[in-house]
């Protein structure tokens, strides 16, 4: 299992921040509920990450 193995798998995906101050993503699928809570500067470096892995998609697409 990777990275580029694909999946038939439905999930709902939530983003936002919590009462304590962090960002939590929050996953539901098959019944399983994963939280996940990131310091602020945690949540920048992976939006940094999503931004570069987003553009480099992109530029193998066309």
């Amino acid at each position: 299992m990777g990275i580029n193995t694909e999946r038939d798998v439905e999930a709902n995906l939530q983003i936002g921040p919590t009462d304590q101050g962090f960002v939590r993503i929050f996953i539901e699928a098959g019944g399983m509920e994963i939280p996940m809570d990131f310091s602020p500067d945690e949540a920048e470096e992976i939006a940094e990450e999503i931004r570069a892995a987003a553009q480099t998609a992109a530029q193998m697409a066309k």
